[in-house]
């Protein structure tokens, strides 16, 4: 089974779960566009939550072949794969005074939007960056998948975008370099994921190469492409300026990350007949002052092709303090 974000707003009945879910879409690219494999059954009692798949790491072939002869045998090869679907979100507190306060935002609903904001950052945070070596509660990211492999490309000299003077010397090689990482890649991406800072750059660039391109969400918001592919901000990480998409302190270079979205290539995971989200919010009715109220998603992400994603590192976007 595969399911989105919309489709599991379509089969909840919840209407505070379908509000959530919709939150999560309107605030994430990522989670509104994934397909979901809701396929992980607890096992151990419910305290095992494995996705195991195999990984495609390289491609098959064809050949000619003479009459009385025979095709050299050629297989693709594997690695067997697997993710543990990792619990996140968060909770929060409101005295029963202020949460019957009006004023321009109830204080519920602003704790509750923002806790959601919160879980969809670690999302996207995640997505990158986790790895499950230093944090056995997440579930790995690109950067642990992608890692030493033919799309990983790292520029020997990092291309200077920090300037409006260095975008209009270079910006061409920049978009010859990508091209040559996208190449690599088994499909056109559905996305190209970056820093707030490098997503600025980039349109720069595309608008001095004139193939600046523009496209809407579901809810109306633009989002740049370039050939046809969406830019995504990944934003910032939870509860800090940091961006998702590391931007070197010294040396002032960040990396894009491709990913072709699809069962076969990247595509998130999450456990069989769920909603993926759930909220709770705070019981007034009953006794006590300061009730608690939360945000929760069950997910996890898989790359079933090494080839389904890629990255072009070692991008200058500020100037370099070595």
């Amino acid at each position: 089974m595969a399911v989105t974000l919309e489709q599991a707003k379509l089969n909840t009945q919840d209407m505070l779960v379908k509000g959530t879910i919709d939150e999560f879409q309107k605030s994430n690219y990522l989670l509104n566009n994934l397909t979901f494999a809701d396929v992980v059954s607890p096992s151990g009692g419910g305290a095992t939550l494995t996705y195991a798949y195999n990984r495609l790491k390289t491609q098959p072939t064809a050949a000619f072949r003479a009459i009385n002869s025979d095709y050299t045998p050629q297989e693709v090869t594997k690695e067997r794969k697997s993710v543990d679907l990792a619990i996140f979100g968060g909770s929060y507190e409101i005295d029963r005074v202020i949460a019957s306060m009006g004023g321009v935002e109830n204080e519920l609903t602003l704790q509750a939007r923002q806790k959601i904001k919160a879980a969809s950052a670690l999302f996207n945070d995640t997505v990158i960056n986790g790895n499950r070596t230093t944090n056995t509660n997440t579930f790995d990211g690109l950067d642990v998948a992608i890692k030493g492999s033919d799309t990983e490309n790292v520029l020997a000299k990092p291309i200077d975008l920090s300037t409006a003077a260095a975008i209009e010397t270079n910006f061409m090689d920049f978009l010859d370099n990508l091209d040559e990482t996208l190449a690599a890649m088994d499909g056109t991406p559905s996305a190209l994921l970056m820093s707030s800072k490098m997503f600025v750059k980039f349109k720069a660039v595309i608008r001095r190469a004139t193939m600046y391109q523009e496209t809407k969400d579901n809810f109306g918001k633009i989002i740049p492409m370039y050939d046809g592919i969406p830019l995504i901000d990944l934003g910032a990480k939870s509860g800090s300026n940091e961006p998702v998409v590391s931007i070197d302190p010294k040396k002032g270079t960040t990396s894009i990350y491709a990913v072709r979205f699809g069962l076969d290539g990247f595509h998130g995971v999450t456990v069989a007949g769920s909603s993926m989200i759930t909220s709770r919010l705070p019981d007034f009715s009953t006794a006590g002052a300061v009730k608690k109220g939360d945000v929760e998603m069950v997910a996890a992400v898989a790359l079933k092709a090494t080839r389904a994603a890629a990255v072009l590192r070692n991008i200058q976007i500020k100037a370099a303090t070595v």
